[in-house]
């Protein structure tokens, strides 16, 4: 986060709270458009070959832009602070590449596809958030969370059963 830059008076955020957290919704909002964009291309590539092809295919593209990232910035603290678990974070992003794909390729299509993705990545958020899983500091899920969940989940319904 950015530290205070601007002191706003009591009970209102410094300016610096607000542009850190502005970047950092920003920066969600286009992981969620190149979330999208990485859906069309996989499921491009499972329709031309199949959908384990298709994921090894984006998976080694994905090595070789992310092995040229790692060499090219600062390096993260040691491997050692990682605990067991994460090591195996390329597992569940091969089997949504895969599974990803093939609802793509189904009569769910993009819209149908992306909208059970993020209703399924908020559901499952709110429950580590809720019981502190995979490290994350807990935090009880409010009203207001419980209202956009339940929004996200009748958009989602429109759109595949619409």
């Amino acid at each position: 986060m950015i530290p205070p830059l601007v002191d706003r008076g009591p009970g209102r955020p410094a300016l610096g709270q607000t542009l850190g957290q502005t970047l950092g919704a920003l920066a969600a909002f286009a992981a969620g458009l190149l979330l999208a964009l990485m859906i069309a291309q996989n499921g491009a590539l499972a329709r031309a070959t199949d959908p384990w092809l298709g994921s090894w295919l984006a998976h080694g593209v994905g090595t070789l832009v992310a092995a040229l990232l790692w060499w090219l910035s600062p390096r993260p603290p040691t491997p050692e602070a990682a605990p067991p678990w994460a090591w195996l974070g390329g597992l569940p992003g091969a089997l949504t590449v895969v599974l990803a794909a093939l609802c793509l390729n189904s009569s769910l299509g993009m819209a149908g596809t992306l909208a059970l993705l993020l209703l399924g990545q908020l559901l499952f958020g709110a429950l580590c958030d809720g019981l502190g899983w995979l490290g994350l500091a807990r935090r009880r899920p409010s009203g207001k969370d419980a209202l956009a969940a339940l929004l996200v989940m009748a958009g989602a319904l429109l759109i595949v059963l619409g």
